[in-house]
This record gives C-alpha cells, sequence and structure tokens, in this order.
C-alpha cells in the first residue's frame, strides 16, 4: 500500500473534513466556453453570493472513490441530505425538501424519474466520475435556474469541451480510473479521450461500476434465508442492495471566437439494482439521451439555447434476496417507458455597471410515460396487463425575466419572475380483471373495476398556473463581512404518479411508493400544486483576504401552502406499527432551520504541512400545520468537523459526523425513529505528476447505525404482501469499508 496510515493517524490529529467541501463563494452563472479567447465583451457576473455552494474539479477528487452515487458528492454541502435509494438513485434533500421538491439540472437537462418508486433519479444519470463541478443553490434559486420546484436548486455538469490553442495543431486529453471499495466489493473503472483542434473537439467517456450486497456495521435483523426459495443472509447483510451500471457518451463540439455549438449523446445500462427500502428491484433501465447546446457572446451580452431528448425502458421485478413465486406466479413484471423533451432559449444582456444584466428566457418540456404490469400466473394477477398510468402526458411551458444590478456601494440584488403552465392528462385505464377501459361496473378482484370505473369517468386532465418570484440583496459593508437576503415564491405542480395511481388495491398501492416509507399510495386527480414561501438571511464571516477563516450562518423559514403529503385512505382507519395504504392530500406545512460552515486555516509548517480546520453544521424542523405531526423524514441535528493536511503532493485528513436522535417521526406513516450516532472516516490522497493514488475507510470504528433519511427496511422476504416483511426496521448505514483508487490524467 503507497499510504503509512500511522504517519497519517499522527499527524492529522482531530476532526477532519476536506477543505474544499465547504467554498464560500460561487462560481459564475455564465456559460462556460472551455479555453475559448472571446473578441465580444464577456458577460461579468458576480461571484459571491453567499447562498451558492459550489463543488469544483479537485474538490471532487477527493470524493469520486468513495461513492458510486452522484447525489453522495453533495454529502459535505450544508443543507443538504440524502434520501438513500439503491446505489447509484440517491435522491436529494435540501433543507428537508426532497426528490421532485429541488430543481436538478445534469448538463442543462431537466430529467424525471420514469418509475412508481422514482428508482431512476435524476441524479442517477451521470456518473460521479464525469461530474467535473455541482452548484447547490440553496432555498432561494434565481428563477432563470428553477423552475416546478420549491425554491432549491442543484446544477451538475460534466467537464467543457477543451480546444487546441491556435497554432498548436491536434490535442490529445484524457484519463483512465479505477477503485475498489471493500464493503460490498465494489469495483469500478472509468475513462474519458478527447480529440480537438483548433475549432473541433471529440470526447468518449464511460464509467462501469458494479457492487455486492452490503453489511451494516453490526446484527439489524435474524439471519436466515432471504426469502422462500432464496439464499441465505447473515444479520448484518443489507439485503436488495447490489447493483451495475454502465454509463457511456460520445460528443462533439465546434467553436469559433465567439459561439460554441456541442452535441452529446448518452447511454446509459443498468442491469440490475436493489432498493433495501422498497418492494421492487431494478431488473433494467436502459436510457438513450441527445443534448444540443449553443451559446454566442455577443456584444451586447450572451445567446443560449438547448435542445434535449431522453427515451427510458426501465422494468422491475424481484431480485434473489426476495420471494418469486407466489402461487403460479413468477414474480411481478413492471415496465416503464418514458419520452422527456425540453428546449430553452434565454438571452442575458450586459449592464452599464460590470456584473448587472437583465435576462430573459422561455423554456418547454414535453413528457410520456406509460406504465404497465404485465399478467402473470392464474391468479389475481391475471388474465390481461394491469395498465397503471396509460399514456401519461406532463407539458410545461415558462417565460422568465430577471435583473440584477449594483444599485449603491456595497450593495447588489437579483430580482426575478417566472410564470409556468402545466398542462397533464392520461389516458383510460384497466386492471388485470378487465382487457377494456369500463366506464360502468364495480367490484373485481381488489375492487380493480371500482377504482378504474371511479377513475376512467373522472375529469383527469389538469392545467396548472405557477408564479415564482426571487428577490436577492447581497451587501458587503467591508472586505471581512458580507450578508445576503432573500425571498422566494415557488410553485411545483403534481407529478404523474401523485397524480394518477388509481387503485386502491394493497397489492397494487404498495408498488406506487416513491418515499420508502413501505405503505401503499393511491393518487389523487384533485390534487393542487404546493406552493412554497421562504425567508432565508445568510452572515459570511472572514478575514480580508478569503483564504485564513470564514464562518457562514444561515436561517431560513418556509411555508408550504398545499404541501402534498398522504392520508388514510378515505372509509379506513390506519393502524400503528404496521404499513397501511394512503392517499396523497393537500394539507399545509412550514420547515425552518439554520445551516453553520466554517473554515480555519490553522497552522503552516515546511516541515509538517499546512492544516486547515473545516466544519458544518445543519437542522432542520419539519411540522404538518394541518395535522400538528411531524413531517417525513426530516434529518435530525447533524454536524461534520475536522482537519486536512496539505504536504507537499500529500493531502491527508480526518473527519467526524455526528447525528442526533430522531424522535420527531411522521405519524401517519409510521415512521420508526433512529438513534443517535458518530462516524470517523480517514482519507489520504497523493498526486505524482498526471497521477493520482487515493485511499481511505469510511466508518473507521465500524458502527451499527441506522439511517435517519434510510427509510423502512424491506430488502428481503416476501415483499408483494404489504405486512409480509417485518415493519419497524430502519434501513441500517454502510460498515467500515476500505477504499483505494487510482487516475491517471494525459
Amino acid at each position: 500500500m503507497f499510504i503509512n496510515m500511522k504517519w497519517v493517524l499522527r499527524t492529522t490529529w482531530g476532526l477532519c473534513a476536506m477543505t474544499t467541501a465547504f467554498p464560500a463563494y460561487a462560481e459564475d452563472i455564465a456559460p462556460s466556453l472551455g479555453e475559448i479567447e472571446v473578441s465580444a465583451p464577456r458577460l461579468h457576473l458576480p461571484t459571491s453570493w453567499n447562498h451558492v455552494s459550489t463543488l469544483d474539479n479537485d474538490a471532487l477528487d477527493l470524493l469520486r472513490d468513495t461513492t458510486s452515487d452522484s447525489t453522495g458528492l453533495l454529502g459535505n454541502i450544508p443543507s443538504v441530505g440524502l434520501h438513500a435509494a439503491g446505489g447509484i438513485s440517491g435522491l436529494p434533500s435540501v433543507n428537508g425538501l426532497t426528490d421532485d421538491r429541488v430543481n436538478v439540472l445534469v448538463n442543462g437537462m431537466n430529467l424525471l424519474s420514469s418509475c412508481p418508486n422514482h428508482m431512476n433519479s435524476p441524479l442517477s444519470y451521470i456518473a460521479p466520475s464525469n461530474v467535473a463541478s455541482a452548484k447547490v443553490y440553496v432555498g432561494v434559486s434565481p428563477v432563470s435556474i428553477g423552475g416546478d420546484s420549491l425554491g432549491s436548486s442543484i446544477v451538475m455538469q460534466s467537464a467543457a469541451p477543451r480546444f487546441a490553442l491556435s497554432g498548436e495543431g491536434t490535442l490529445t486529453t484524457g484519463h483512465v480510473g479505477a477503485f475498489y471499495r471493500s464493503n460490498g466489493n465494489v469495483r469500478g473503472a472509468n475513462t474519458s479521450m478527447s480529440i480537438a483542434s483548433e475549432n473541433l473537439n471529440v470526447t468518449y467517456t464511460g464509467s462501469t461500476v458494479r457492487s455486492g450486497n452490503y453489511t451494516a456495521g453490526g446484527d439489524f435483523k435474524p439471519a436466515g434465508l432471504a426469502a422462500a426459495g432464496r439464499g441465505w443472509l447473515d444479520g448484518k447483510t443489507v439485503g436488495s442492495s447490489a447493483y451495475e451500471v454502465i454509463d457511456q457518451s460520445i460528443g462533439t463540439a465546434w467553436r469559433d471566437s465567439h459561439q460554441l455549438l456541442s452535441l452529446k449523446y448518452d447511454h446509459q445500462r443498468i442491469p440490475f439494482q436493489g432498493f433495501p427500502n422498497q418492494r421492487m428491484d431494478m431488473t433494467g433501465n436502459d436510457s438513450n439521451g441527445a443534448n444540443l447546446e449553443y451559446s454566442n457572446h455577443l456584444r451586447w451580452g450572451v445567446l443560449e439555447a438547448r435542445v434535449y431528448h431522453q427515451n427510458v425502458n426501465h422494468e422491475m421485478q424481484f431480485g434473489n434476496d426476495r420471494q418469486y413465486l407466489y402461487g403460479n406466479a413468477q414474480g411481478m413484471p413492471m415496465n416503464t417507458r418514458s419520452t422527456n423533451t425540453g428546449a430553452r432559449v434565454k438571452a442575458t444582456i450586459d449592464g452599464k455597471k460590470p456584473g448587472d444584466f437583465v435576462r430573459a428566457g422561455a423554456e418547454y418540456q414535453h413528457y410520456t410515460l406509460y406504465d404497465w404490469w404485465s399478467p402473470s400466473g392464474t391468479a389475481m394477477m391475471s388474465p390481461n396487463t394491469f395498465l397503471n398510468i396509460n399514456n401519461g402526458k406532463r407539458n410545461r411551458y415558462a417565460v422568465f425575466g430577471e435583473w440584477q444590478t449594483h444599485f449603491a456601494q456595497g450593495w447588489k440584488s437579483l430580482i426575478g419572475v417566472r410564470h409556468e403552465t402545466v398542462v397533464s392528462g392520461t389516458g383510460c385505464v384497466h386492471g388485470y380483471n378487465s382487457p377494456i377501459c369500463q366506464t360502468t361496473g364495480a367490484g373485481g378482484p381488489g375492487n380493480q373495476t371500482t377504482d378504474a370505473v371511479a377513475f376512467n369517468t373522472s375529469d383527469r386532465s389538469k392545467a396548472y398556473q405557477n408564479w415564482d418570484v426571487s428577490l436577492m440583496t447581497h451587501y458587503t459593508p467591508d472586505g471581512s463581512q458580507s450578508y445576503e437576503f432573500g425571498l422566494s415564491r415557488n410553485a411545483r405542480a403534481p407529478n404523474l404518479y401523485e397524480l394518477y395511481s388509481w387503485s386502491s388495491w394493497t397489492m397494487a398501492s404498495v408498488m406506487n411508493n416513491f418515499v420508502g416509507d413501505g405503505n401503499g399510495y393511491v393518487g389523487n386527480t384533485n390534487l393542487k400544486p404546493e406552493v412554497a414561501y421562504t425567508a432565508e438571511v445568510t452572515a459570511d464571516w472572514h478575514d480580508p483576504s478569503k483564504r485564513r477563516w470564514n464562518l457562514k450562518v444561515t436561517p431560513y423559514y418556509t411555508h408550504v401552502n398545499h404541501y402534498i403529503t398522504a392520508q388514510c385512505m378515505p372509509g379506513t382507519v390506519c393502524q400503528s406499527n404496521q404499513f397501511n395504504v394512503l392517499q396523497y392530500v393537500n394539507q399545509s406545512a412550514q420547515l425552518y432551520g439554520v445551516n453553520v460552515s466554517n473554515r480555519t486555516s490553522l497552522w503552516r509548517s515546511r516541515t509538517y504541512g499546512d492544516f486547515t480546520e473545516t466544519g458544518l453544521l445543519s437542522y432542520t424542523r419539519g411540522k404538518n400545520l394541518t395535522t400538528g405531526n411531524n413531517l417525513y423524514e426530516m434529518m435530525p441535528l447533524n454536524a461534520k468537523l475536522g482537519l486536512t493536511q496539505h504536504l507537499g503532493q500529500w493531502t491527508n485528513s480526518m473527519e467526524a459526523q455526528f447525528v442526533a436522535k430522531k424522535h420527531r417521526v411522521s405519524q401517519i406513516r409510521n415512521e420508526v425513529p433512529t438513534g443517535a450516532y458518530s462516524l470517523f472516516n480517514i482519507r489520504s490522497s497523493y498526486r505524482w505528476k498526471n497521477l493520482r493514488l487515493n485511499a481511505g475507510i469510511d466508518n473507521l470504528l465500524n458502527k451499527s447505525y441506522s439511517l435517519p433519511m434510510g427509510g423502512a427496511y424491506l430488502g428481503q422476504g416476501r415483499t408483494m404482501a404489504i405486512n409480509g416483511v417485518t415493519w419497524g426496521i430502519p434501513v441500517p448505514g454502510m460498515g467500515r469499508s476500505v477504499y483505494v483508487g487510482s487516475s491517471y490524467t494525459f
């Protein structure tokens, strides 16, 4: 092994996180043209909006080998949590708002989950090795970034195309990398290759990862057969947590002194991905996408345009850790197909002062979804195909405008308005028991006929008129402090599953669940859009050079009208200590909390290197104002502290994470409390010319703990039956894992 771990432990005392994980200042939100020399005036945008956290390529290099999930790259940004799902498909949470409530852009594309369990989350479509930069707009986003969400936005980008300089000839660049993680026996490799002239670039990227089931720090369940007719799982093995994924893309780009035109084709294949907090596993996910981007730097500013398209073919079935035979039914095949086409155009006009601008734009998105379940056996899942969502459509039309100005000495502001029309609809449906879309009749196994008739005779065409408004003001009285104030109104229309999951049959409803709590869910065509009002204040204190220390504190408050949550099915009474069938409903909610981060340069020595202390603290409280109960999956008080050493080509660190007991849980969902825990990690990285070596140990002490945002453990057993699995077991966190990785850049 290249690293003397005893030396690392002696010289990196304290508690540590990576220094680059707590950036105090955001990068420009202007488009990047790579290595282009532009003769027209460049757009100058401010780089000090306090509520924006940015991870650049150097920061991400320290994290790539530790996770297969790009959402996990954001774990050291205050306010960002991870709703656990599959090994590559975590759902991000920002200030307590999760999944569709957070706007996610992947290379400028607004991607959607096409699955009744949201197994193919937007960030699952970009591999960690392919992420060159990541930004999180916390709480209040510019209207040009947001839309159809409740305020926060995540923007992930792969590397911009590089071109040869004038007179250099052909430029060839690339990298190769590989890693191994002991917990789950995770193996991965990645590569990129690019060849470019002064005006033309062609780039290929590829990555593959394969993992077995991971193990917890100790027994969290009895050992035994995973399910009838299945293999043996010991008490600490987390069933249905294995995965495999292959990502590939090829792109070409052309430029001149003012313009950039690029086209990228992406392909993803997932042969299998297990989900410990869902009743099904992903047995196939094939995605093909194209992304065409154009930008032009003109004398008056920048013109940008984008068109993208994605097809997704998604399949679910019971994996090796779940019961497969139910009578003569060989599992429960479930299929989803979707198309997602989007377009965006925006113009940014320079103001008279540097950093001032006016921006206007328009967006369009057309999304279609088919979700059907083929017959299986001769009992209730036969003889016909179950139509869960038939030709679901969700179209968005948006226009926006925003204005940024430096209106006084030390003051600047950004104000924006956005209007969206969201139109949703779907075709008629039927259950396993019927070959046609019935509009009369009743009964049927599991009331399939009754529910289908009620749905088919209802008004399924919905149109929502949503307004977003954001106002940010930044004040810098001197070189050692700045203050930021943000206000916003944001609206999100219900997604297709929230509206159109129609069957109250227990077996069907438990297959429609994207929150991982084990309950069954039924849609509600009468849902209204969620509307969030957010206020936040950020104080940033630092030394004048912005290099020795900084402390940033952000308290926030969000009130949500028509918050989409759950209630017991009308006419039923939910039981405690078990899983129930619930229906989506609008209620009122509030979320408030505080995020704190700091960075301090402690000591500089030629012999022992530079030592930097970092830390963060996050607290979120979510409450249902209609029922007086707690919101689901709120991350409890948590903190990270640490120390990092830079010595020549070495970067060594230790970090500690502290998470408080979670006792405020959602009553309607029978959410299970989790205990407090502490985790310790050590990391080391060595860079020699173009070679980088990484190694470390996560969960150094092999702590056994439950994930506060992991949901209910459903990873093994008779998962088709709503209470055929044991209630009350949270999904455990990963035990000790040793990782090594290397990459070579040329």
